[in-house]
């Protein structure tokens, strides 16, 4: 009897403590555990998943790729089915990718999710039947590695934290599109592989001083396009919006000013796909940045973030049909599309009014420079109406053509291609085709260093139709697949964020053979003397422009350029364009 009693009491001890293991301190987190003042080192972070994952079967944690720090990315899988096949993921549930540490020293995001992670876990909130939350935990590694408490002037709190470049020094939201880092490469894989619904990337802002905790910056709806962006515009941000009001958390889109007061008024951010969400938008995902703000305690930014992600959740699961409907239409109305856009700008006749709670400013003199400075008053605040621009309209765009064809010596594009799921076939022999080739009219480049590179900019382009030769081994890429809107964005020289304006053909931009003028001069006489047209046309520039007519090499330069001499490769853009046949 003695001993039966003595297993009962075995077993109820047994379970109480397991119990309580779930629901007390056992998944403390070091923010928890410094009273909100710090935030989770690397190694914490990942030791505190593999513990949860230990724990309970419905998370699951994988290593996969590398970063330029030479650590694998970790991508961390909330399912309460306990499935992890995200093929199955995908036909089944909604899915969410969260996305921590780009800039370590914004580690709101790491903390919040932490905490989300652990209390879905614990069923300490309610657990999604039908949404599947993925997150990495922390994206910059090599950033999170390199801890100080300096380099946020701005910032209030935590007391240590990461740097915004990695391992290599590059600001990792920036990268998303030419993917120069280990880091961009690996994200693209796990992208790829979760195919998530939602993306959320957590940051901390800069900029005005207001009273909110939490600002949104979601992507551009006009950009996102179709029924996509019209449910992320009227339904999911609105929604979002008021949920937080209701739990007192008021949210106010990202305050896009510099060193202004934002009640003159301001636009939304465009994110162009150098940027996370601009980038996810390629895909047609819904895109969005929480961006608490820098001089509030950290307690509250932490704390915000944790509300935004849970209600961002809880909408997830509440209109998972409509989101993924809204995901196929979109898909399939970038399929069916004739032309596609290329520039925006903001349509100045489509506002929204924002009641922005702010503080009054004044103008001072500066103790320091002896020059107008601004100064914001917290004793002051306000709710005025502003003027807020959210509509974009398309300024430019370009026919979508059935098919480009990159020649094979450009490995680094095909590689690139290939990591974001493009298909493509190779050409099987030699052969010659009736195709578009772009060649390069003008550009801008950057004077300074952005990034890597000397950035392209206001590239314009003219086109001609001619038959070509095509080598065996060259890529067919056809533009009827997902990946349209990514092929369009990087192979359109014209586009803000296309390889070309990234420096990856430069070598197309330099000549590589020249004239001699003694000799040439010869050359240029009798072209003039055998050729009427050109001839007309010469002395009709002369004319006319007067730079032209007072500089000797412009004009041997030009009539280089007219002959046989002049190098087919230079400014000659090697990605060609097969026309749709009507």
């Amino acid at each position: 009897m003695k001993n039966i009693i003595a297993f009962f009491l075995l077993v109820i001890f047994v379970s109480c403590e397991t119990v309580t293991d779930k629901n007390t301190t056992e998944f403390s987190t070091p923010y928890e555990n410094s009273e909100s003042k710090e935030t989770a080192t690397y190694k914490e972070v990942i030791d505190f998943y593999l513990e949860l994952a230990k724990e309970f079967s419905e998370i699951n944690v994988q290593t996969i790729g590398q970063t330029d720090s030479g650590y694998p990315l970790h991508l961390v899988t909330f399912n309460p089915d306990g499935e992890f096949d995200f093929k199955k993921l995908e036909e089944e549930k909604i899915t969410l990718l969260i996305n921590n540490g780009i800039h370590p020293g914004e580690s709101d995001g790491i903390d919040a999710t932490m905490l989300l992670y652990r209390d879905l876990a614990e069923e300490k909130i309610s657990t999604p039947k039908n949404t599947v939350i993925t997150t990495i935990p922390i994206y910059n590694i090599g950033g999170a590695l390199n801890r100080n408490s300096s380099t946020r002037a701005n910032q209030n709190g935590p007391k240590d934290y990461g740097f915004r470049g990695n391992a290599l020094n590059y600001d990792l939201n920036r990268d998303f599109i030419k993917s120069d880092t280990k880091n961009a490469k690996t994200f693209s894989q796990i992208f790829h592989l979760v195919q998530p619904d939602i993306f959320i990337d957590n940051h901390v802002s800069n900029g005005a001083d207001y009273q909110y905790a939490l600002t949104h910056l979601f992507t551009q709806h006009n950009k996102l396009g179709s029924s996509l962006g019209n449910y992320l515009h009227n339904q999911f941000m609105p929604l979002l919006e008021n949920k937080l009001a209701k739990n007192n958390w008021d949210i106010t889109p990202y305050v896009n000013v510099f060193n202004t007061v934002p009640e003159k008024g301001f636009s939304q951010f465009m994110d162009h796909p150098r940027y996370s969400t601009g980038y996810t938008t390629l895909w047609n995902t819904i895109g969005m940045m929480v961006e608490t703000h820098m001089l509030k305690p950290y307690k509250q930014r932490v704390e915000g973030t944790y509300i935004v992600l849970k209600n961002a959740i809880e909408i997830a699961e509440k209109d998972r049909k409509e989101i993924k409907s809204s995901r196929i239409k979109t898909n399939e109305y970038f399929a069916n599309l004739k032309s596609y856009p290329i520039h925006w700008q903001v349509d100045t006749l489509k506002t929204a009014t924002l009641n922005f709670k702010g503080f009054e400013a004044d103008t001072i003199i500066s103790k320091v420079t002896g020059f107008p400075r601004l100064k914001y008053n917290r004793d002051k605040p306000f709710t005025k109406e502003i003027i807020y621009q959210n509509y974009f309209k398309a300024t430019d765009s370009i026919p979508i053509p059935k098919a480009y064809i990159v020649q094979k010596e450009w490995t680094k594009i095909i590689n690139l291609l290939e990591l974001n799921d493009i298909n493509y076939s190779t050409i099987e022999k030699d052969t010659t085709l009736f195709l578009e080739k772009y060649k390069i009219d003008d550009y801008s480049t950057s004077k300074s260093p952005y990034e890597g590179h000397y950035l392209h900019y206001n590239t314009s382009v003219s086109k001609t139709k001619k038959e070509i030769k095509i080598s065996k081994g060259d890529i067919f890429i056809p533009t009827n697949q997902k990946g349209v809107r990514y092929i369009l964005e990087t192979l359109e020289p014209s586009c803000v964020d296309s390889f070309f304006n990234w420096n990856y053909f430069d070598t197309i931009l330099q000549q590589k053979e020249d004239f001699s003028p003694y000799v040439f001069e010869d050359t240029a006489a009798l072209m003039l003397e055998q050729d009427s047209v050109l001839r007309e046309s010469f002395y009709s520039k002369k004319k006319i422009d007067t730079s032209f007519s007072k500089n000797w090499y412009a004009q041997l330069d030009w009539l280089y350029k007219k002959s046989k001499h002049y190098e087919n490769a230079h400014l000659s853009y090697p990605v060609y364009r097969v026309p749709k046949t009507e």
